[in-house]
């Protein structure tokens, strides 16, 4: 496949991800918000969710202090950002109408009808009347999308380039937001012996859950309360968890096999080499090691593979 054209899928499918990550994300720290908080916990909710993409600091250059209305603004309709929803569903539509020869009608036009109808709703204020409402319609979107993707389109090179960027994406927004939510907490985790408000726990625990749709998955699983430890088991080593570090990891391996000329290169090597550590590791272990280590390491290697990705396939070397 053309470089040229990979490039553009890739990124089609990691920008459509990204938009729903940054909703699930927005849509559970304002379903927190509503419940009954100190305003410094409420304030720390918001600014975690900065903290994850990386944008706090931008965020504070455009803003200053921190407000919901203003974070808000931000990572929905704000197209200076890069990060936002906004951007993303563009971005994502510009890439597939670049290459709307190697797409099948569907995909073109979920695709497009996404991107306009978001303009159409932004602009009759649906953010404004109802963030979880609109929050909700962007993730069927991109639920969409994929289904689509996988419905329609020939399973060959073109495939498995959107598949790679669907799942480079999600390793990295799962690994951030594990990140930044158990950071407070790592001590406590090592120890297993916290002593906290057990509401609060509660609340928080689960708000990670929901925001990857693992809070049922949970339950079903572990059977018991809320643990940080499984938490943190769960979301990174488990392979059947559609949305862990181990099951996005298994994807890239698996779709990077599809399309590598050489099996043994560097590209397939790190990527193999990262979701052997994640088959074989043990949740004790991370945490004894320390998890904002692990995570931190977890990053910079996703970010060297998708570095290897870009040199290797596309035109332009992804960050």
């Amino acid at each position: 496949m053309l470089s040229r054209t990979a490039d553009h899928l890739f990124w089609m499918a990691r920008y459509t991800e990204r938009a729903e990550n940054t909703a699930r994300l927005l849509d559970v720290n304002y379903q927190t918000s509503l419940l009954p908080q100190s305003a410094a916990v409420a304030q720390d909710g918001w600014e975690g969710l900065l903290t994850i993409s990386e944008l706090l600091p931008a965020y504070r250059t455009l803003h200053g202090e921190i407000t919901p209305r203003n974070v808000m603004e931000f990572m929905v309709t704000d197209e200076s950002n890069p990060s936002s929803i906004a951007s993303c569903l563009r971005a994502a539509r510009e890439n597939a109408r670049a290459v709307r020869v190697s797409l099948t009608t569907e995909v073109w036009e979920t695709q497009n009808q996404t991107w306009l109808e978001m303009r159409r709703m932004l602009r009759s204020g649906a953010l404004e009347r109802d963030p979880a409402q609109f929050f909700e319609w962007v993730k069927f979107q991109s639920h969409l999308s994929r289904g689509v993707t996988l419905g329609t389109m020939l399973a060959d090179e073109a495939l498995y380039f959107m598949r790679l960027g669907t799942f480079l994406e999600r390793a990295d927004n799962t690994a951030r937001l594990v990140d930044t939510k158990f950071r407070a907490v790592e001590n406590d985790l090592a120890t297993s012996a916290a002593v906290r408000d057990q509401e609060y726990d509660f609340y928080h625990w689960s708000s990670i859950l929901r925001s990857v749709s693992a809070f049922e998955i949970y339950r079903r699983v572990y059977r018991n309360v809320i643990r940080p430890e499984q938490v943190a088991d769960l979301l990174i080593l488990r392979a059947d968890m559609p949305r862990s570090l181990h099951a996005s990891l298994a994807e890239v391996v698996s779709n990077l096999a599809r399309v590598a000329n050489d099996p043994r290169s560097e590209t397939q090597r790190r990527a193999g080499r990262l979701l052997a550590e994640l088959q074989y590791g043990r949740i004790d272990e991370i945490l004894a090691g320390g998890l904002h280590a692990f995570i931190t390491q977890f990053l910079d290697r996703v970010g060297e593979i998708g570095v290897h990705i870009g040199r290797e396939f596309l035109v332009i070397p992804t960050d």
